[in-house]
C-alpha cells in the first residue's frame, strides 16, 4: 500500500468529483427506506454499482478511458484478496467453533462471571486486551467478539450495544499495537518512526478510550437488568446439549497464541477451524453425528459433519428458544453476502480513483484550509470520506498521508502529528460504513448491521473528534525541530 499510485485529472472539477457521491449516497438512503435492514441482502450491492457506472460516465465525459478506470477496479479487487480469504476462514471457524462446543462455552462461563451492569464496559477491556496481544481488529471480533455479543444478547443486553463495545475495544488495540498493519503504515505515509507514533498517537487514544469506558459504565449502570432472561435455564440447556469443559478454551488459546508470535491470519485461522473439528470429534460426537444427518458416526459422517459445518448453514438445538437463536452458523456461506458487498465497494472506489476524484476531493479539501486546525480538519475529513468512497481504510490512510506530508511539514508540524490523524480518523471511522470492507466483515462476524452498532461505538466516532480537540486548543502539537 506504501507504493499505492494516486491518480490526479485535472480535467476533473470538484463538483463532477462529487456527483457520484451525493447520487450514491441518495440511491442507498432510498434503498434503505424500502429494505430496512435487508438491505444488505443485495440491493445495497447493486446500487454500489450504479454509483460505479455514474462515476464511469463522469470519467468518459473527462476523457479518462474505459480501461483505466477497470485497472483500478482490478488492482483495487487484487487489494482485498487477503481480507476475502480471511471471511472464508472465518465463517469456516465459527462452524467448527459451534459444533464442538468452544462458542457454547464461552458463553456458559462468561454467563457465570460477567455481571451484566458492568458487562459492556468489561467488553471493551476485554477486546482492547485482545486486539493489542494480536494486532488485529478483525481476529478479535472473530474469537472473542462472536461470544461476548452471544453472552449478551443472553442478558437481554441489545446486540448493538454489545457488538459497539466489541469494536471499541478492539479498534482501541488496533491502533495501539506495534503488530497492526494500520499503525505501521500511518508512520511509514507520515515520515516518523513506529514507537514514536505509538507513544504520540496515546495523548488522544487513551483520553478517548477512558471516555468509551465511563459511557459504557453509565449504560450498563442505567440498563433494567432485572428483565433479562434467567440465565440459570440457559446454563441447565448449554450443559444438556454440550459437553462443556474447560479444555474447549485451548482452541482460542492456540489461535491467539498463533497471532501473537506473529504467524500469518490466514494459517492461524485455518489452524483453528482444523483444531475446532478436532475437538468436536472428541467432546461433541453427538452434535457431528446430528450435523451429518446420519445413523451412526463412523469415518464418512464425521467427515460430512465437519464439513457441513464449515461450508453451509448449521443449528443446534437447545431446550432454550434463545439459545437457538444464538447457536447458529452460516459457515462459508454465510460470508458470501459480505464478500459481495466488498466487491462491489471495490469497483464503486476503483472507478473513483481511476477518474482521480479521490485526489480531486482530497486537494480541494486541502486548498480550504489554510491554518494549523484547518489542516488537521482537512485531513480528517480526508481520511472519512475516502473511508465513504474508496471503502477501503488502507486507501484512506495512504492518499491523505501522500497528499498532506508537505502541507505537514511547511506548517512546521512533525510528522507524527500526521500519523496521529490518519490512525485517529482513517483507521477507526472505517468499521462506520457499512460497504467499507471493515464495516461489511464486522457486520457479518459479529451477524450486527452496521447501524444497530454504529450508534455505539464511542471510540470510533469520538476519536477524530478528540484529535480536533487537541489540535483547536494547541495540545501536544509537536513542532519540527530547526537544526
Amino acid at each position: 500500500m506504501e507504493d499505492e499510485k494516486i491518480i490526479e485529472n485535472k480535467e476533473l472539477s470538484i463538483w463532477e468529483a462529487l456527483l457520484p457521491i451525493v447520487i450514491l449516497v441518495g440511491l442507498l438512503a432510498f434503498n434503505v427506506f424500502v429494505y430496512g435492514d435487508d438491505a444488505l441482502s443485495g440491493s445495497n450491492q447493486f446500487i454500489l454499482l450504479i454509483g460505479g457506472a455514474v462515476a464511469a460516465l463522469v470519467g468518459l465525459w473527462n476523457k479518462v478511458s474505459f480501461d483505466t478506470m477497470m485497472e483500478e477496479v482490478a488492482h483495487n479487487i487484487k487489494s482485498t484478496s487477503g481480507a476475502i480469504l480471511i471471511l472464508l476462514f472465518v465463517g469456516a471457524l465459527a462452524g467448527t467453533w459451534l459444533i464442538s462446543g468452544v462458542i457454547p462455552a464461552m458463553i456458559y462461563y462468561g454467563l457465570q462471571i460477567l455481571n451484566p451492569t458492568f458487562f459492556l464496559a468489561a467488553s471493551v477491556v476485554i477486546c482492547a486486551i485482545i486486539s493489542i496481544a494480536t494486532g488485529s481488529s478483525w481476529t478479535t471480533s472473530a474469537t472473542v467478539g462472536i461470544a461476548l455479543v452471544g453472552i449478551g444478547n443472553a442478558l437481554g443486553i441489545p446486540s448493538g450495544m454489545t457488538a459497539g463495545a466489541v469494536i471499541s475495544g478492539a479498534y482501541f488495540g488496533d491502533k495501539m499495537s506495534p503488530m497492526s498493519d494500520t499503525t505501521n503504515l500511518a508512520p511509514a505515509m507520515a515520515g516518523t518512526d513506529l514507537f514514536t507514533h505509538i507513544r504520540y498517537m496515546a495523548i488522544t487514544t487513551v483520553p478517548t478510550i477512558i471516555i468509551t469506558l465511563i459511557i459504557f459504565t453509565i449504560i450498563g449502570l442505567t440498563l433494567d437488568t432485572s428483565a433479562a432472561p434467567d440465565t440459570s435455564g440457559m446454563l441447565a440447556s448449554i450443559d444438556e446439549a454440550f459437553n462443556i469443559t474447560p479444555w474447549l478454551f485451548l482452541v482460542p488459546v492456540a489461535v491467539i497464541s498463533l497471532i501473537v508470535m506473529k504467524t500469518p491470519p490466514l494459517p492461524a485461522l485455518l489452524v483453528g477451524t482444523l483444531l475446532g473439528g478436532i475437538f468436536a470429534l472428541i467432546f461433541q460426537p453427538d452434535i457431528v453425528l446430528a450435523v451429518s444427518g446420519a445413523d451412526n458416526l463412523n469415518f464418512i459422517s464425521g467427515y460430512k459433519g465437519l464439513m457441513n459445518a464449515i461450508t453451509v448453514d448449521t443449528a443446534v438445538e437447545t431446550t432454550n428458544a434463545t439459545l437457538n437463536d444464538l447457536f447458529t452458523s452460516g459457515g462459508m456461506q454465510g460470508m458470501l453476502g459480505t464478500i459481495w458487498l466488498i466487491l462491489c465497494a471495490m469497483v464503486f472506489g476503483g472507478i473513483m480513483d481511476g477518474i482521480g476524484a479521490l485526489s480531486r476531493i482530497s486537494g480541494a479539501l486541502l486548498k480550504a484550509f489554510h491554518t494549523v486546525f484547518g489542516l488537521f480538519a482537512s485531513t480528517v475529513g480526508s481520511c472519512v470520506i475516502l473511508n465513504a468512497t474508496a471503502s477501503d481504510q488502507y486507501l484512506a490512510i495512504v492518499v491523505p498521508g501522500k497528499m498532506y506530508a508537505k502541507a505537514f511539514r511547511d506548517k512546521g508540524l512533525a510528522p507524527e502529528n500526521l500519523s496521529r490523524t490518519l490512525e485517529d480518523s482513517g483507521t477507526v471511522t472505517s468499521v462506520l460504513v457499512p460497504w467499507n470492507t471493515c464495516g461489511a466483515y464486522q457486520s457479518g462476524v459479529l451477524g450486527v448491521d452496521t447501524v444497530s452498532y454504529m450508534g455505539y461505538a464511542f471510540f470510533n466516532y469520538l476519536s477524530p473528534f478528540m484529535t480536533l480537540l487537541f489540535a483547536a486548543l494547541n495540545i501536544k502539537i509537536r513542532r519540527l525541530v530547526k537544526k
